[in-house]
């Protein structure tokens, strides 16, 4: 299952909000040049360029799917298909972001430093990520995975490692001025209940699952998981489901 920049979208208020946080936190008056990694259907990119309307943004991402929309989206802005993994910029940047993309980068110990070699003096690396390995929404995806009926065919599939706060502070602090550090707990409002949760994972979490199975599997798989979730999360009265969702943000300045 490739990503789709529409499966994607079908959250993008709450996927957005995260990201109008992380740049509001950026401690900069402007920027001349920025870059949005992991751009996605340019939705981050968006926030960013509106952040810092006289430089020049660009957005990057491993998806053509995703691209064709932030293209429709932000016709004015440059984007361009890279693996944040690989990517090695001839110039350097006033502000790199990263909302919800990391994650998906093995190797954080090199990554993050790397990245910040990529800064201008002063400049700032914004990153979000992430920090549900532990949720329900994972956690049960990993025993479903586990079982005896699955196994054979996803049981080996992991999400690449996250680490906690401090880990990234003690990482981060010797390439940097200053290290700005917080977690937060959002808690998003699902109308479409339980089945609202299955789609929201569909397009992120669950996918290392779903691409190694056919679409008969596919099925028989989100049904299941949609009854481990129908128990993990209680429904309001009117059918709404209240997502925690748990984020790690990082502000350094180079």
């Amino acid at each position: 299952m490739s990503w789709s920049a529409t499966q994607y979208s079908l959250f993008e208020q709450q996927r957005t909000r995260p990201v109008r946080d992380l740049v509001a936190a950026i401690p900069l008056a402007s920027a001349q040049t920025a870059v949005d990694l992991g751009c996605g259907p340019g939705n981050s990119t968006e926030v960013l360029a509106e952040r810092f309307p006289e430089a020049t943004v660009t957005g990057l991402d491993s998806s053509d799917d995703m691209l064709r929309d932030a293209r429709q989206r932000l016709p004015n802005v440059a984007f361009e298909l890279a693996d944040i993994g690989a990517w090695t910029p001839a110039q350097t940047y006033d502000v790199i972001l990263a909302n919800a993309s990391l994650q998906w980068v093995p190797d954080h110990a090199t990554l993050y430093p790397r990245l910040v070699s990529r800064l201008n003096s002063g400049g700032v690396l914004a990153v979000q990520t992430p920090d549900n390995l532990e949720e329900p929404a994972h956690r049960l995806a990993r025993e479903i995975a586990a079982s005896s009926e699955w196994a054979s065919r996803i049981g080996d599939v992991t999400h690449p490692d996250r680490h906690p706060a401090a880990y990234y502070f003690e990482l981060l602090r010797p390439h940097c001025t200053e290290v700005d550090v917080w977690r937060t707990t959002y808690h998003h409002p699902l109308a479409g209940g339980h089945g609202a949760v299955v789609e929201w994972f569909k397009g992120s979490a669950l996918r290392p699952y779903l691409q190694k199975l056919d679409e008969a599997a596919q099925q028989a798989f989100l049904e299941t998981y949609l009854r481990a979730i129908s128990q993990a999360y209680p429904a309001l009265d009117d059918g709404t489901v209240l997502l925690p969702f748990p984020r790690l943000f990082i502000v350094a300045t180079r």
